[in-house]
């Protein structure tokens, strides 16, 4: 039996189905516990009989290990960010050089702007890279179909964990501040303020979550300032992650932990969600899409769950620059481009 078989029967174990409404979801608690959230054990490259003291849930620490390393599950991952590299340059053939803004004081505060006509919603996508890595040059291929379906596409850059000293927080406030840049400043690209959508995927998902989980009133801005989210592949409660080898160059403490766990923070969710996974992504991905769409779901919030099927980690994405695929499709009707 090879990965692919192993990863498409843990998918299946979960109940996943490839367009779940919110209504069909079960309702485990918001913060997942080793009592309440079983996952498959199995890790592609655990040799059996060899499984260690459990760490998390039935996971021993190189499982858990494993499960937030996409090159164990997706050994194709780095062929696909290569291609996505090549796609974003051609969309640039097409599209032309997109428009540069600065949104803050350091050099990686800044972003691409994809520009459709004036008066487009605005469509913000947050890349991943397991929050060390990637760049908004990269992650341009689904400019295309925004723009031609009636949407700016904008892509932020921001710090790397790595250079902002293991601080997940940093992050997260670059990226809340490239989204009030976009709202304060739509009209320099002739965006629609009023009609702001977010995406993100895997470390950008999680970015992505906790803006969608702001207190924008904290800032003096609407708490809907982001009218929709398309999340894939995220992480939702760190927790796990913090247990993971990931600590090894995160500082995670109680209060990242607590601030940055989209999950915990529900209250604060105004707009509607589409949360997606991929069949391969490892289990404990898979649990934490998920137990978040079933915590929001609990939480009263509107709320769908997707399944690429047949699809990896890195290989989902690519359905996002497509209006006939899983994302992008959704994407639209979201935006109300369908």
């Amino acid at each position: 039996m090879n990965r692919r078989t192993l990863l498409k029967a843990a998918a299946a174990a979960g109940g996943a189905i490839a367009l779940q409404p919110a209504g069909a979801l079960a309702a485990p608690p918001a913060r997942p516990t080793p009592s309440t959230s079983p996952i498959s054990p199995m890790s592609p490259t655990s040799p059996s009989g060899a499984k260690g003291p459990p760490v998390w849930l039935d996971l021993d620490q190189k499982a858990l290990d494993d499960a937030y390393d996409q090159s164990v599950w997706a050994t194709n991952g780095k062929q696909l960010l290569d291609r996505y590299a090549v796609l974003s340059d051609d969309v640039r053939t097409r599209l032309g050089t997109p428009q540069r803004f600065s949104y803050g004081a350091t050099p990686a505060c800044a972003l691409d702007v994809y520009r459709a006509r004036d008066g487009a919603p605005i469509h913000i996508f947050i890349h991943g890279g397991a929050w060390r890595s990637g760049a908004a040059k990269d992650w341009a291929f689904p400019a295309d179909m925004f723009v031609h379906r009636g949407a700016h596409f904008v892509v932020p850059d921001f710090v790397s964990v790595i250079d902002a000293g293991g601080s997940l927080l940093a992050m997260a406030e670059q990226v809340r501040n490239a989204i009030v840049w976009i709202y304060r400043n739509a009209e320099r690209f002739g965006g629609d303020r009023a009609r702001m959508f977010l995406s993100g995927h895997s470390s950008g998902a999680h970015l992505a979550g906790v803006a969608l989980t702001t207190d924008w009133k904290r800032l003096g801005l609407g708490s809907d300032l982001v009218k929709g989210g398309v999340l894939l592949s995220g992480m939702y409660d760190l927790k796990a992650v913090r247990l993971s080898a990931r600590s090894r160059y995160v500082h995670f403490d109680d209060a990242t932990e607590e601030a940055l766990s989209p999950q915990r923070h529900l209250e604060r969710l105004h707009a509607p969600l589409v949360v997606a996974y991929a069949s391969l992504d490892s289990p404990e991905f898979q649990r934490q899409s998920r137990d978040f769409a079933a915590a929001v779901k609990a939480s009263g919030k509107p709320i769908d769950l997707l399944v690429a099927r047949d699809y990896n980690h890195f290989e989902a994405p690519e359905t996002l620059g497509n209006p006939f695929g899983l994302l992008g499709r959704a994407a639209l009707a979201q935006m109300g481009l369908g």
